[in-house]
């Protein structure tokens, strides 16, 4: 049984750089099965997708975040990280990690979401 567990903080002033790390268990990252996906969901809005690091360490990301988006990985830990740099109000959201088991947005394992408000 895959398991996800977001960490990061809960308060990022404006202009700074978001960054929150998720630990998988129950598997390896380098697995197969496995697109390690990063999404959020604004207040009152839908879900968002912003990116992915796939089995092989090949990222993909949203066109509309690409240039303030980075995920990389540890494999010693198993861990993913989110960075979103330049953050502004508008990014406030619950982030979720999940897996995306062939990369065609079957999303089969989730974190549990994390809250992110950004404010100075």
């Amino acid at each position: 049984q895959v398991q996800l567990q977001e960490s990061g903080p809960g308060l990022v002033k404006p202009s700074q750089t978001l960054s929150l790390t998720c630990t998988v268990s129950g598997g390896p990252l380098t697995t197969t099965y496995g697109y390690w996906s990063r999404l959020r969901q604004p207040p009152g809005k839908g879900l968002e997708w912003i990116g992915y690091m796939s089995y092989s360490g090949d990222t993909y990301y949203s066109p509309s975040l690409k240039s303030r988006t980075s995920i990389s990985r540890d494999t010693s830990k198993n861990q993913f990280t989110l960075q979103l740099s330049s953050v502004t109000p508008e990014d406030t959201a619950v982030y979720y990690c999940a897996r995306d088991r062939d990369g065609v947005g079957y999303l089969d394992y989730w974190g549990q979401g994390t809250q992110v408000t950004i404010s100075s």
